[in-house]
C-alpha cells in the first residue's frame, strides 16, 4: 500500500510518524511517499492532506497542476485545512480558493476562532476516545445524507467519512493516537 502525504505545508512529519505507527499496528509494509509535485501523485493508494492554511494549499495545488491528479487518488484523508479542501462547500471562501468536492459537507474556515482560540478537548468517536487538538479549526456546518459522522464536539461533526474519503477538523496526528490513520488505512483493504 503506497500512501502519500502532501508535503507543501502543515504537520507533515507528524502524519508520517502516525502512518508508520498505524502501519506497524496493522502489519502493513511501510510505503510512505512525500508528495510535492504532480508526478508524485501517480501510483498512490491514498493521500493525506495535512493542516496548514487552506488558501495557500489551494493556490499551490493549482500552481503545481495537481488538482486533476488528486481526483484520481482512490482515498483521501484531509485534516483541518485538508478537510476544507476536500469539502463540497467552503463558507467564508477566500478569493481563488477551490475545493475538491469529495465530501458532501459545508465547512466554515476558522469556525472555532482565531489562533488564540485554539484548544484541546477529549473527543468520543466511533474509533474510541482521543484528545482533539483544534488549531484555528474549521467547523462542519452541514453534512449530506451519504456522509457518516465519526465524531462530534459541541454538537457539531468533527470527523466524517463519505465513501473512501475521511475528514477531521482537528489534528489527529497531534493526539497521541493512530486510530484515525489506522481507520484510513483499513478502507478498502
Amino acid at each position: 500500500m503506497n500512501i502519500g502525504v502532501l508535503a507543501l505545508q502543515g504537520a507533515v512529519s507528524e502524519h508520517i510518524s502516525c502512518l508508520k505507527g498505524a502501519m506497524e499496528k496493522l502489519g502493513i509494509a511501510e510505503n510512505i511517499s512525500l508528495v510535492r509535485e504532480k508526478e508524485e501523485l501517480g501510483g498512490l493508494d491514498g493521500l493525506i492532506i495535512p493542516g496548514g492554511e487552506s488558501t495557500t494549499h489551494s493556490l499551490l495545488l493549482e500552481k503545481e497542476g495537481m488538482v486533476e491528479g488528486l481526483g484520481k487518488i482512490p482515498k483521501i484523508f484531509g485534516t483541518c485545512a485538508g478537510a476544507i479542501l476536500i469539502s463540497r462547500e467552503i463558507i467564508g471562501q477566500a478569493n481563488g480558493q477551490k475545493s475538491l468536492g469529495l465530501i458532501d459537507m459545508a465547512i466554515s474556515r476558522n469556525g472555532y476562532g482565531r489562533q488564540l482560540d485554539s484548544f484541546q478537548s477529549p473527543i468520543e468517536s466511533s474509533l474510541g476516545k482521543l484528545d482533539g487538538v483544534f488549531i484555528r479549526a474549521p467547523v462542519i456546518e452541514r453534512v449530506g445524507e451519504k456522509v457518516e459522522v465519526l465524531a462530534e464536539h459541541r454538537g457539531k461533526p468533527v470527523a466524517v467519512q463519505q465513501g473512501k474519503h475521511v475528514a477531521t477538523t482537528f489534528h489527529p496526528e497531534l493526539s497521541g493516537s493512530t486510530a484515525f490513520h489506522e481507520h484510513f488505512l483499513r478502507i478498502d483493504r
